[in-house]
């Protein structure tokens, strides 16, 4: 016998994966978040404190001095943009921003003049390679590695066109594309191996949770079954003994009813758990089958599939039906009209004198299932509905 709950299990499965993934993705998102800030913060102050008084301080000394601040300003309203979109998750325009930066890097290059190529006033040596990081954020690390590439060609370019070939011009050109390169390169790598280790350690505590919380579950709906079958069993057992002891007659209609009474709540508790695709269908269709051993003129009409729903909601739309049922000698109709959203469950049998066996229920419960009854002198009609 399948474990109680099996089937509610199961098809929450997909919606507990969900659940996981969407609380390991919120937690990657927020230290991804984080890593945002720090690099368009770093990029802009940088460009802002470092990159402009050098500038601006050997403005007169170098050869096209408004392409040198005319290229710091485009790449300062660059970084900007690129940055607010950034912070509200906007995808960027990638080709279009990656082009406009390396051609700034071929013009400053080209404009601060020998003296000052390996100066601060040419500020693309350590500054471009953080807008670099900011336009390409949440790309492949291999992005970054390929502008960071065109970069350093331009800067070799221009070391060859200034005749800055020798020995300790090289050697600064390469201690230049390396220093200003790495950190951004582990910065991006780094944020990009953050953000995928907070969303593991996320989503292992998020399971981990979701365990718990299903052991827990379980025990209680282990404790919830014992109970149900306590009453069941009791209930069974006095009419047995009764039964066997000779105080009650087997030809006694009351006593049938309440032999019928007795196993239909001893079937209903057995085919609740069974692993079957509709269990609520399960059991509505246990319970006629029961009634109709019984001696029962039933019609059984069923319209549409039923959600999957929990033990207890699927308890809540049988059993008043289900009890109506083990009552009836005569001819009963039971019809089922199921949807995604909603499902009404309605039994009409005929009336007969005298007062209620069932009596009618509240009408509606915490569980969102509503129970009707009626009765006219003609029929009786239940009807229990459940709404998401």
């Amino acid at each position: 016998m399948p474990t109680a709950g099996a089937y509610d299990g199961r098809a929450a499965t997909t919606a507990v994966k969900v659940g996981v993934g969407q609380a390991a993705a919120a937690v990657a998102r927020i230290s991804d978040r984080g890593a945002r800030i720090v690099a368009v913060t770093i990029a802009l102050v940088w460009h802002l404190t470092i990159a402009l008084p050098a500038v601006l301080g050997t403005r007169a000394e170098l050869a096209a001095p408004q392409v040198v601040l005319g290229g710091w300003v485009l790449v300062g309203a660059v970084g900007l943009l690129a940055g607010v979109r950034l912070l509200r998750d906007d995808p960027l325009p990638l080709p279009p921003l990656a082009g406009l930066l390396l051609a700034v890097d071929v013009a400053v290059f080209a404009a601060v003049g020998r003296a000052h190529l390996f100066g601060p006033a040419n500020w693309v040596w350590g500054t471009l390679a953080w807008f670099f990081l900011v336009v390409l954020w949440g790309r492949p690390v291999r992005w970054l590695l390929a502008l960071l590439a065109a970069h350093g060609v331009t800067a070799l370019a221009a070391v060859v066109w200034y005749d800055a070939t020798g020995a300790a011009d090289l050697a600064r050109t390469a201690m230049a594309l390396y220093g200003t390169s790495s950190l951004p390169v582990a910065v991006f790598a780094g944020a990009r191996a953050l953000g995928l280790l907070s969303r593991d350690r996320a989503a292992n505590a998020a399971a981990a949770n979701v365990m718990l919380a299903e052991r827990e579950a379980a025990e209680q709906a282990r404790r919830e079954r014992h109970d149900r079958l306590a009453v069941a069993s009791e209930a069974a057992t006095e009419v047995l003994t009764e039964l066997a002891q000779g105080r009650a007659d087997p030809s006694d209609p009351q006593v049938q009813r309440r032999c019928v009474r007795a196993a239909a709540r001893l079937r209903r508790l057995i085919v609740e758990s069974d692993d079957v695709p509709h269990p609520l269908l399960h059991e509505l269709r246990a319970a006629a089958d029961l009634a109709e051993r019984e001696g029962l003129s039933i019609d059984l009409v069923t319209i549409g599939t039923p959600p999957a729903l929990p033990v207890q909601v699927r308890r809540r739309l049988a059993e008043p039906l289900t009890s109506t049922l083990a009552d009836e000698r005569d001819w009963a109709r039971l019809t089922i009209v199921a949807g995604p959203e909603e499902v009404v469950v309605s039994l009409v049998v005929p009336d007969r004198p005298g007062p209620d066996t069932a009596g009618p229920a509240p009408e509606r419960d915490d569980e969102q299932v509503e129970h009707l009854y009626e009765r006219d002198g003609e029929i009786r009609w239940t009807q229990t509905r459940w709404r998401r």
